[in-house]
């Protein structure tokens, strides 16, 4: 760490004492960090973003220890937790008794979710801080989720007190989440861990049913560009802007031209961002394989292109 980085997080610190605001890069996006502790904090998180406070955050821990004194870990999630952090996996498990993050942060839940992200930098913080963060995407409520901390500076300006830039992210999609608070494992949201490497390890994961939303990600329309968005495109139609995948003649922007799904996830923030501006009625996308983190890809893609809220659709 470099002495400049290391002022930084000290900055950062005092900012999150403080209460106020502070983004963060993560391997899969820049989360927008509060004291998980702080009924105000985390108000102030729900405040920046225009989220639903409905909608639960994730709390950010820097190892498995630290999550132990907030959650209880069934066999299950301790196996997970081994198997995947650090990294883009989040559990919902049930708080403990004396769990001291805001039941704001929880949406008023009985169960709260937890992750240990896999970013040097964001571990530095936590470490750091010495108090779990809740961290969402650092951008306003339903857009396009920041890979970057230009991203941030654009999308929320001065609502954030620090902002500690670690580069581009790596993965490039929001962390998959697991519910193991039921008899059964319950797939929430696909993202960085493929669904398939947790299958090998637990089984078949359960869809989520009918209830109040337990994770981030689940709601209908979310990670929307200004723009329509058109999905399973073969071209674009007059007005539109085409977002390609895989080997192809076309000049358009390609999220990767050999066809992998991996590059694809850490582009498709970016270029999505990059094809949204004036004068384009929508952005096509061409098809996404369902595999790996392209089932992670098409969730996101499928949350973007649904009616949008207060639309006639």
């Amino acid at each position: 760490m470099t002495a400049a980085t290391r002022i930084e997080i000290d900055e950062a610190v005092s900012a999150l004492a403080a209460g106020r605001l502070v983004a963060f890069p993560t391997e899969t996006v820049y989360g927008l960090g509060a004291d998980s502790t702080s009924d105000e904090a985390v108000a102030r998180v729900y405040e920046a973003k225009g989220r639903p406070v409905f909608n639960p955050l994730i709390a950010h821990l820097p190892d498995l220890a630290a999550a132990e004194r907030l959650v209880v870990f069934t066999d299950a999630a301790r196996r997970l937790a081994r198997a995947f952090w650090p990294g883009p996996l989040t559990l919902v498990l049930p708080r403990t008794a004396d769990c001291p993050v805001s039941l704001l942060a929880s949406a008023g839940l009985e169960t709260l979710a937890v992750r240990v992200p896999d970013h040097p930098l964001a571990l530095s913080l936590l470490r750091a801080v010495g108090r779990p963060l809740v961290a969402p995407s650092a951008n306003p409520s339903g857009q396009l989720s920041p890979t970057t901390a230009q991203h941030v500076r654009d999308a929320l300006g001065n609502k954030v007190a620090v902002v500690l830039d670690g580069g581009p992210c790596r993965v490039g999609v929001e962390s998959t989440v697991v519910d193991l608070s039921g008899e059964r494992p319950v797939l929430l949201r696909p993202g960085g861990v493929p669904a398939e490497s947790i299958d090998a390890i637990l089984g078949p994961l359960a869809m989520p049913g009918e209830g109040p939303i337990r994770s981030p990600g689940q709601l209908e329309s979310h990670y929307a560009p200004a723009a329509a968005v058109r999905l399973n495109a073969a071209e674009a139609r007059p007005g539109e802007a085409l977002l390609a995948f895989g080997p192809t003649s076309s000049p358009a922007l390609n999220l990767s031209p050999a066809g992998d799904v991996v590059e694809a996830a850490a582009n498709l923030f970016s270029y999505l961002r990059r094809l949204d501006r004036p004068g384009i009625t929508a952005i096509s996308v061409m098809p996404i394989p369902e595999h790996g983190l392209g089932r992670a890809i098409n969730d996101r893609l499928r949350r973007a292109a649904a009616p949008r809220p207060g639309s006639a659709s």
